[in-house]
Parts: structure tokens; sequence; C-alpha cells
């Protein structure tokens, strides 16, 4: 008995964990707020530059080889020459290895921006994904503080640019040498201490979740969660305690910014920080910016890897709700700071260099929950229907199609079975045609096109409901001659255009 050939496996259709696809809306909503961004950014003299999703992995800093394959954070492949490749994790390392491979012919202070996504092989959660959107704008080569003041202005700027009011956004700031220097006065400075140091930074980072109580145990011998979990302390006693908790609970730096002095006195990286951040408020303040947008915050504790000086922070301040339906504070979209120790990697001599980084796509979440984006969806392209196939006929329809693009006006010709009209229009209504183009034989002998504006037709549909009324009144549909038509759906889409807009108004 002949065996039955086996039937085929079919392919399952399946997206990786951690990836998602992006809808036509989400892209466009992306579009329309980047370009937003883009114009503040250019505003500012900040200009485009562009590197490649991979970079060697070495370049990337703290994501080396650790044995067969670098797998700790980057996705990670091995090239023809044997050399370990990695996608990007962020945007600010490969911008480092540019800069430091063409010092010679860039300009400097080097101000410029880029968007473009990262990757991170890390455990996809809800909200967490491994490939996600940044847009960057950095200064390389300027070392003066003046530089971090003006990125933390252009961030105000840019959210207010994406419709987000002032008191539902702050930009807070600190400098990692005033925190170098509050380790340094309670006794944990050198290089023997960096492991405790850590502890202390992210026991620091923790007070928004855990408040100044939560802190003080993480400081101190430990803290158990409600689930009885245990998470070991820095091990500080009362006194050094006592001075962290200040440091991090200053709410009103100007008023505290003598007692913050006084802590990090005889510290040289101390002093120098809070000497940057009184420039740094001083600046801010004399351009017009008030502490309820840029503020000076001694709690904000970011890029504990390769910050250097002054830290930024774009916070939003509103509450959404959550997966579970809780009432939180949006929290931060974006954050930057000074890292003058990336660029000298690859130099071997200082480079200085600040810059900022906004999550596209959270930023994006937020936009879309204060409805400031993707209210404005596209206008769907205008339908020429197609009632005969023969090769003349076509060539009408096609030629009206291009009469319509030519003045800028989306037009798509059927492509679908032609031979069934009432499909045509079952398209054009889900795809939210404004306007219909219809010619047969009888139109065509005359030498003229019928356009249906839909538009407008379902709205009257409503108000007519007698067959016979619809039929005699031919509501929304007009007969002009081929050489009106692009005229016509100009003004029928200029009508359409005003309807919105006093709906809107």
């Amino acid at each position: 008995m002949s065996e039955k050939a086996k039937k085929p496996q079919k392919l399952k259709a399946r997206l990786p964990r951690g990836f998602v696809d992006r809808s036509a809306a989400d892209i466009h909503a992306t579009n329309e707020m980047i370009d937003k961004i883009r114009k503040v950014y250019e505003l500012y003299g900040f200009d485009p530059v562009e590197t490649p999703l991979f970079e060697y992995t070495d370049a990337l800093g703290k994501f080396l080889p650790d044995s067969d394959r670098p797998n700790e954070g980057v996705f990670s492949l091995q090239d023809d020459d044997e050399q370990w490749i990695s996608l990007r994790y962020d945007l600010t390392a490969p911008l480092a290895r540019h800069v430091a491979e063409n010092f010679n012919e860039i300009q400097l202070p080097y101000r410029t921006y880029r968007a473009g996504y990262v990757f991170r092989n890390e455990k996809p959660g809800p909200g967490r994904f491994r490939q996600f959107m940044q847009f960057d704008a950095d200064t390389v080569g300027a070392a003066g503080v003046q530089a971090d003041a003006e990125m933390c202005m252009m961030m105000a700027d840019t959210l207010e640019a994406l419709g987000i009011k002032r008191g539902d956004y702050v930009i807070r700031v600190n400098n990692r040498k005033v925190l170098d220097g509050v380790m340094e006065a309670i006794g944990l400075g050198g290089e023997d201490n960096a492991g405790r140091r850590l502890n202390v930074l992210r026991a620091i980072d923790k007070l928004d979740k855990f408040g100044p109580e939560g802190v003080k145990l993480l400081l101190g011998p430990g803290r158990k969660d409600e689930s009885g979990d245990f998470t070991k302390g820095a091990g500080l006693d009362e006194a050094q305690i006592e001075k962290v908790l200040f440091f991090v609970g200053i709410k009103d730096y100007v008023a505290s910014a003598a007692d913050l002095a006084k802590l990090v006195a005889g510290t040289s990286k101390g002093e120098e920080g809070v000497e940057e951040l009184n420039v740094i408020g001083a600046l801010v303040a004399s351009a017009g910016y008030k502490a309820d947008r840029i503020k000076i915050d001694p709690s904000v504790v970011r890029g504990l890897e390769y910050y250097t000086g002054p830290v930024y922070e774009a916070e939003l301040s509103f509450d959404v709700t959550n997966e579970k339906g809780e009432k939180v504070v949006f929290g931060s979209v974006g954050g930057g700071g000074r890292y003058d120790g990336l660029v000298s990697r690859f130099m071997g001599q200082p480079v200085p260099a600040t810059g900022f980084s906004i999550g596209v796509s959270r930023l994006m979440t937020a936009l879309k929950n204060l409805g400031k984006l993707g209210q404005a969806k596209p206008l769907a392209p205008v339908l020429i229907t197609v009632m005969d196939g023969d090769v003349e006929s076509m060539g009408r329809y096609q030629r009206f199609t291009q009469a319509l693009r030519a003045e800028g006006i989306r037009a798509e010709m059927y492509q679908g079975n032609w031979k069934k009209f009432g499909n045509q229009l079952k398209y054009a209504d889900r795809m939210g045609a404004p306007i219909a183009i219809i010619q047969g034989g009888d139109e065509r002998a005359e030498g003229v096109v019928q356009i249906k504006d839909l538009i407008e037709g379902k709205r009257l549909s409503g108000e007519i409901e007698d067959n016979a009324t619809w039929r005699e009144a031919r509501v929304a549909q007009d007969v002009v001659a081929e050489a009106d038509l692009v005229a016509k759906v100009k003004e029928i889409l200029e009508a359409q255009a005003e309807d919105r807009r006093r709906a809107e108004g």
C-alpha cells in the first residue's frame, strides 16, 4: 500500500515576544509627534545625523562580550570576520563612536539630533518592549553648564510644543557631582566603597515609589515588602541616613542651598556640583523658565553608569489610568545629562558632551491620554471606481487618478474585481473615502463623470428614509465635464473640511 503523501505543514504566523506591529494610525501619530519635536530642535540650531542600527559590540561600552556570546542587554551576532556586532542599545553610544571617528571633520560644538529604534535583549512584559523609538539631542564639545541649561529649556519647549501645558510637566535637574560629594561626606568616597555607593543611589531612586520611610529602611538594615520579600539595605548608620534623607528631601532648592553647601563642604566634587546647579538655576531663571517648568531636585538619580555632571528628567505630573484601573501619575518620558567620559573612551582625551533622550512610544501614550495626538486622522484617498475593464476605459480612469494626484489630492483607482461594482462602494465606505468618481459607458460617451460626496451622502441618508425620495433627490451626487473633475473635487473636499472645522469649533 502506497504511503499517502503528507500534507505540507502550514506555517504559523506569530510575532516575536517583546515586539509589536504598528498600525497606520500609530505611524501617523508618531510622525506627527516627531515633526513637532524636530521643529523645536532645529529652532535651537540642531541638525540631524543618522547612525546604523548595528555597532561593534565593544563600542556600546558596558555591554562587552563576557564569553562566547555577549547576550546581556543586547542582541548580538558574530560577523564573517569573527567580530561581534550588536543592535544598538541606545542612540548615545553610537553618537560617541561617530564623533570620535569623524573628529577632525566635525565642527565643535557639534549640535545634533536623531530619531530611531533601539533594541534591548531583556525579558519583555506589559508596556516593556524589546524594540522602541527614541529621539535624542546632544551637544558635543561644550564644557560649560550653559549647554546643560539649554538642554533643559529645549526639553520644556518641546513638551509645550506637543501640547502639554505648564503644570502638567516639570524638568527636574540634579548633578552627579553633588551625589558624589554627599557620598564622600558620609564616608563612602573612593573605589573601595563603589558597591555601597551604588546601593545608596539605588535606594534614593526608590523615593517616589516607597517614600522617605521606605528609603530610610533601604539605606539602613533593609526593607520587607507586603509579600514578605526582603531587600537588603545599604547598611548606613543613623547619622549617614539623616544626611542622605536631608539631601533627597530638599523641596525648595533656593531655601536649602546653603545647608546643602555645608553638607558637601570640603568635597571638591560636591562643591563643584552645587556651584553648577546654582549656575543652571540662574541661567534658566534669567531666560524666563520658572521653577514650575525647570526645577532643581536632588532626588533625581539616573544614568549611574556614565553621567558625570548635571542630570535631568522630563516628568509628566498628570494622572492616568493603568492596566489595573488605578489612577497613577504618568511619570518620566525622557531625560539625559552630561556624559563627558563617553566620547573620551575612543579619543584618549577629554571630550565634553551633554544630551537628552525622549522615549517616543511612552510620550505618545501620554499625548493620547491628553487627547493631544492622533485625533486628526489623515484624509482617506478619493476613489476612482472602475466600470469597464477595456484598455481605453482603464486609461481614462488612470488619467483621472493622476490628475488628482498632480494637484496634491490623495487618490486611488480601484484595483480589485471591478465587475462587482457594489463591492467598490463598500470598499470606499470601509476606508472612509470622502469622494467616489464614477464613469460608465454613457458618461464616457458624453465626456462627463459622476462625483459622489460620500461624507454628505452618509449624513443625508439618515434624514431621507423613503427610497423613492432618495432616488429623486440624487443626494450628494453631481455630474461634471471631465475637464472640471479636479476643480469639483477640490470644492467638495474644502466643503467637507469646513464642516469638520465647525464640528470641532
